[in-house]
């Protein structure tokens, strides 16, 4: 696996551990300040893992697509991106 990806999947099992914390701290009605700190953290982690996982396309199949000889896959490759650049933008 890529070590972009192994960053990526370290930081999305620190992001699921998390998400059980926060439903275990609603549960028991903890603070909600308290409760809001592991949420952006969550986000953090979630995002580190997006850029990562980015990251590691770009160097690999993205540039794959852009060495090959067909406009048709080069074209699917950048209307991908652009489609998830935008989701991100959301």
């Amino acid at each position: 696996m890529n070590p972009q990806k192994d960053k990526a999947l370290i930081g999305f099992k620190k992001a699921h551990s998390l998400l059980g914390k926060i439903i275990r701290m609603i549960e028991e009605d903890r603070y909600c300040i308290d409760i809001m700190q592991q949420n952006l953290a969550v986000i953090g982690l979630l995002k580190s893992g997006h850029q990562q996982l980015m990251e590691a396309h770009l160097g690999s199949c993205f540039k794959n697509a852009m060495d090959s000889n067909s406009p048709t896959k080069k074209q699917k490759m950048i209307t991908e991106i652009l489609t998830v650049s935008k989701l991100v933008n959301k």
